[in-house]
């Protein structure tokens, strides 16, 4: 496997003053947001996409920092139900679709995105629970309406251009864990699939490594984040929590850098799943601990990884 991380972290910076950040840290892969919510500050999408010439260059430039690219980024809510919104996010999805094709890259990464409740909606509206029925008929409209038909045109465009999708499961999104990543996946077209981030699984209950097992093959692309789940508030109010992620004393949960949330022994039996599974990509460092600075954060997951990781090919074995 090989670690890399998402630059978001640096977005305030250039590349080429992330590019001096990331060097120390001897990281092998990038993966660059190129709109919607990660935004773009890295990577001028329109420019490279007008220009072979532009293409080979910054090709050239990353492997010349012996950096592959992990994945394109593009969070954003292509359902939306306000629809210069949706058709903006659409635009950006589709861009990087066209721009993974030509730099080569195989998988872009977004949410599956939430419609409202119907057509007159103004605001997404995602279903949490089956009663008062008029959940399970929201639910039911949004994806017969919605989601499958817009997914299933999304994702033949991608197929076409020799690209998948890779969906983060997230709370607030209608592909928000394995059961609803898995039917998005079976209803549009095998080459959508997940992007596996530990931080959102932890504190709805999920298991990651029994995650990771079930979706195997699905898997796309791995981000490496962790969370806390906060034992006393959590006893108070449960783990459905709308305060700020700036109020950690209160929160039920919140972002941690890896380590700070699970053992190393607990990465290491998710990062050995992952492998049984057959995923042998990338491992990209995510920074959204409020407690750190994007420096430390990257600091810290960077040399516990250099732990966890396993960077030989399975039968390779040194003697001493």
């Amino acid at each position: 496997m090989k670690l890399g991380c998402l630059t978001a972290m640096f977005s305030a910076k250039s590349l080429k003053e992330t590019l001096d950040i990331l060097r120390p840290f001897g990281l092998q892969a990038v993966e660059l947001g190129v709109g919607n919510y990660p935004g773009s500050a890295h990577i001028d999408v329109q420019g490279l996409l007008a220009s072979d010439a532009k293409c080979k260059e910054f090709k050239a430039m990353l492997h010349g920092e012996g950096l592959e690219i992990s994945a394109l980024s593009c969070h954003g809510n292509c359902l939306h139900p306000d629809k210069a919104f949706a058709a903006a996010n659409i635009a950006v999805q589709t861009n990087a679709i066209k721009l993974a094709e030509k730099l080569g890259i195989k998988t872009v990464i977004d949410f599956s995105g939430c419609p409202g409740a119907d057509d007159n909606s103004t605001k997404p509206n995602w279903v949490t629970c089956a009663w008062p029925p008029d959940f399970l008929e929201i639910l039911d409209w949004q994806w017969t309406k919605k989601v499958i038909p817009f997914w299933s045109k999304q994702a033949k465009f991608a197929a076409d251009h020799g690209v998948r999708v890779a969906f983060e499961m997230h709370p607030g999104f209608v592909a928000y864990n394995t059961e609803t990543l898995l039917k998005l996946r079976k209803e549009c077209g095998a080459n959508l699939g997940a992007n596996l981030d530990p931080s959102h699984l932890f504190w709805q209950g999920m298991d990651p490594i029994i995650v990771a097992r079930k979706l195997g093959k699905a898997i796309f692309h791995v981000h490496a984040k962790d969370s806390k789940v906060d034992p006393y508030n959590t006893a108070v109010n449960g783990v459905l929590d709308t305060k700020h992620y700036g109020d950690e004393i209160n929160r039920s949960w919140i972002f941690r850098t890896c380590g700070y949330g699970h053992s190393m022994e607990w990465w290491n039996d998710f990062v050995s799943t992952l492998r049984m599974v057959g995923y042998d990509g990338v491992i990209s460092i995510e920074h959204e601990d409020s407690l750190m600075s994007s420096m430390e954060g990257l600091k810290k997951a960077v040399a516990f990884f250099k732990q966890v990781l396993v960077f030989e090919k399975p039968g390779a074995i040194t003697w001493a």
